[in-house]
């Protein structure tokens, strides 16, 4: 059905390419009158058809048969002007001039501020990641594309998965928010990826630091919060169609996106399938576990996949009132390292080295299905918005059927299943009083029912409910300092069901006898939570210099995998046990930050200082089951420090440099590993990027060269048994341009980029492959091309 739904799709997409060929199109440039100077974000409308002007000024209006048309260009702060104008081949560039409205310009700087303008007087040390950046940085997940910020990072599963990482904590401590809703999968595992489409997206906030305020429990270290794109323009249709390939593990990809709106109604829809091999690594051999595995082609034998996504939404929008249901669809398969699980393959019969695409045992499968609607009402001095989310996570993994232990010969490769049902309700109101004030309170209710399945067990079925209600008050003191506090009060209850193996164990009894019994690895437990967080925190505006400091206290509740989990976890060959009697974690933090703009160059620094009063810590022991040492989930306090640096100039035409630096410090400061850090404790790191702007050459339109030198440190600071990770120098390319292969179609955008220059051999501290002495991706040479219709 897929296939079809693409074909039918690709069919259509490409009839009206052909269709525009046969047309014309209407070019110009908006022009104030007073000031001679282009106007950026002018509206041109005609019947059905609709621009937008660009940065300079210009607008371009595609696939229109001839004929004579009206148009209305508006602007505000500007008078508005009709024009007649005749289509044909013979059709000019037009040179429109509009007069300046003085009523409207007072209008502005009474009730208008610009979402710059927004995001300096808030306390909340975040950072806005705009549609350009994600398409100048994209790679191949959503959060490696986000890795070039500083402070974020990856834990990097193969080639096409990742999950992030804020200051060096990542899992269910940060939470990732799309479309209001908090997405909900197994993201507590290693390695459990994002289910989440990258393409389409526009806007992203990043925040750095406890967020548990508006977010709830598993926002402790920061959030990435995916907003929703903005509504279409009326009368408008347009799309984009993105072909990505890669050589590095054969990589081909494509994505295509429409977007329409008449008066009151907009859909909008994307589908997205990619298909990779097996990733190249710099080395032609990996030491696991004291064996020597030899690599075929430097292949990492067994890590190819498959990814088929699809969107669709329906919304309906008036001044007062708007509403979109989004469906989407993720669907997955990877397959997992050969030599990683359990070692079986030493003794396997699969040819893991005939085919570089084949997808064999061990893999796992993934499929995400969500359903949301976000619904905003303006009522008065009111803004209450809805937000309701349903989501399905089915993730099954696959292994050779082999006995372990007294488990005998399974009879499929089910090794284990998840399905995760998840309802989530979030009701808030934002509403001023006295100018002065702006309050947001809310409330949040999700309900979790997590069933489980196949031969092996890791952790039992579990319900969670949890409820919170929050209220923050951001006060203008006066039009430079802000003030925002604000606090929450959470509730959760987690109901995990009792598990006994589905096959005998043999016990010694004290007596000499033997028993064949059915052990039982979880049992029915009923816990509750409850837990308060707060903020608060200042802004000053003084000229081009923007101060923050914000001081918050939050919490998360423990997971079903740190409660009660009690089975092996082959893919990190140890066996793990869970803890009931574990309290929530509770975070204390502050977080400065100070940025310093000007025209010509900026530089920021936003230190932080964290300490947990019992963070949760998978702790190796030295009692083994089976010959797989036991760890055990238990609490300790961390403090934690650390922070990032950033700069960038342009004061040399066409050229624009750019330099980051990040660093955090974790100490263990009680428990059985009092005095070691944190696992994946990223060391310090810095990241040096040029962007030079070239004259248009040829065909090639506003091509531009991208360095990127990434320098990292060795990180020493480990907790046993992690090993230590050498230093690194990594040097990536990019050129990106725009060629116009039809003089009535918008510009094709090609981005060439070559990751890993020199082929280098390193190792990624956050990386999941990291804990079996495999190396990142070697050379990558990819070409993405974007058109947009």
């Amino acid at each position: 059905m897929f296939y079809k739904t693409l074909s039918l799709w690709f069919f259509f997409s490409l009839s009206a390419m052909a269709i525009a060929q046969n047309s014309f199109q209407i070019k110009g440039s908006v022009i104030s009158n007073n000031t001679l100077q282009p106007i950026e974000g002018a509206t041109i409308n005609g019947k059905n058809l609709h621009a937008i002007t660009s940065a300079s000024g210009r607008f371009t209006i595609n696939a229109i048969v001839e004929g004579n048309y009206s148009f209305t260009i508006s602007h505000i702060g500007y008078a508005s002007k009709t024009i007649n104008i005749k289509a044909d081949s013979s059709s000019k560039v037009l040179k429109i001039l509009l007069e300046e409205s003085t009523t409207k310009l007072s209008e502005i700087e009474v009730n208008g501020k610009t979402k710059k303008r927004v995001h300096k007087e808030s306390p909340v040390v975040s950072h806005v990641v705009t549609k350009e950046f994600l398409t100048t940085n994209r790679e191949n997940s959503l959060m490696q594309t986000l890795s070039k910020i500083p402070g974020v990072s990856t834990i990097k599963i193969g080639s096409g998965q990742s999950k992030p990482v804020i200051r060096g904590l990542g899992f269910n401590r940060v939470a990732v928010v799309q479309n209001g809703i908090k997405h909900e999968a197994q993201q507590w595992g290693n390695d459990h990826g994002l289910e989440i489409d990258q393409y389409g997206i526009e806007n992203i906030q990043i925040v750095k630091g406890p967020a548990s305020l508006v977010y709830g429990s598993d926002a402790i270290a920061g959030v990435v919060d995916i907003q929703p794109n903005k509504v279409p323009l009326i009368n408008s249709f347009s799309g984009e169609v993105n072909v990505l390939g890669e050589n590095n593990n054969d990589l081909l990809g494509i994505s295509a996106g429409i977007q329409a709106r008449k008066e009151k109604w907009f859909y909008r829809g994307r589908i997205t399938y990619r298909d990779y091999g097996d990733y190249k690594v710099p080395t032609d051999k990996i030491n696991y576990e004291n064996y020597i595995f030899e690599l075929h082609d430097n292949n990492l034998r067994n890590t190819a996949g498959r990814e088929a996504n699809a969107n669709l939404s329906l919304g309906y929008v008036t001044d007062k009132f708007t509403s979109e249901t989004t469906i989407s669809n993720v669907n997955a398969k990877n397959g997992f390292f050969a030599n990683a699980h359990g070692l079986e393959v030493r003794i396997s019969r699969i040819d893991y080295d005939q085919s570089n695409r084949d997808i064999d045992l061990p893999y796992h499968k993934v499929n995400h299905f969500k359903i949301t609607n976000n619904t905003s009402i303006a009522l008065n001095k009111h803004s209450i918005n809805l937000d309701f989310g349903f989501q399905n996570n089915l993730r099954e993994e696959h292994s050779e059927p082999i006995p372990h232990g007294y488990m005998p010969t399974p009879s499929n490769s089910k090794e284990r299943s998840f399905q995760k049902n998840t309802l989530t309700l979030n009701v808030k109101d934002a509403f001023t009083l006295n100018d002065d004030h702006h309050i947001v309170a809310g409330i949040n209710l999700e309900f979790q029912d997590n069933n489980i399945g196949g031969w092996g067990f890791l952790i039992p079925e579990y319900t969670r409910f949890t409820i919170g209600a929050f209220a923050f008050d951001q006060y203008e003191i006066n039009s430079d300092l802000h003030l925002l506090a604000g606090i929450r009060y959470d509730y959760g209850q987690i109901n995990s069901k009792s598990y006994f193996d589905w096959y005998p164990s043999t016990i010694n009894n004290a007596n000499g006898s033997t028993s064949y019994i059915y052990l039982q690895r979880a049992q029915d437990k009923t816990l509750n939570f409850g837990n308060v967080s707060a903020s608060v925190g200042l802004s000053y505006i003084l000229n081009n210099t923007t101060f923050k400091i914000n001081a918050g206290k939050s919490f998360r509740m423990p997971l079903a995998n740190e409660l009660a989990s009690d089975g092996v976890n082959y893919h990190m060959y140890r066996y793990e046990k869970g803890n009931l009697d574990l309290d929530p974690e509770e975070s204390y933090q502050l977080d400065i930050d100070i940025d310093h703009t000007t025209k010509n160059y900026s530089f920021g620094i936003s230190p932080f200082v964290n300490f947990f009063e019992n963070f949760i810590y998978l702790n190796p022991t030295s009692n083994y089951y089976e010959t797989l040492q036991i760890y055990e989930y238990t609490q300790n306090k961390v403090f934690r420090a650390g922070g990032e640096l950033r700069a960038s100039t342009n004061i040399i035409n066409n050229l624009q440099l750019n330099a980051s630096a990040e660093y955090v410090y974790s100490r263990q400061t009680s428990g059985p590993k009092e005095g070691f850090t944190i696992p994946f404790s990223p060391p310090l790191s810095g990241l040096f990027s040029a962007n030079y702007q070239f004259k248009d050459f040829l065909f090639f339109k506003q091509p531009q060269l991208i360095a990127d030198y990434r320098i990292t440190a060795k990180q020493n600071e480990i907790v046993p048994p992690e090993e230590k990770t050498d230093g690194y120098q990594v040097l990536n390319m990019s050129l990106l341009t725009q060629i116009e292969l039809f003089k009535t179609k918008r510009p094709l955008d090609v981005k060439f980029k070559l990751n890993n220059v020199f082929d280098t051999k390193y190792f990624d501290h956050t990386s999941f492959y990291r804990l079996i002495d495999v190396p990142e991706a070697g050379r990558n040479i990819s070409i993405a091309l974007t058109q947009t219709f």
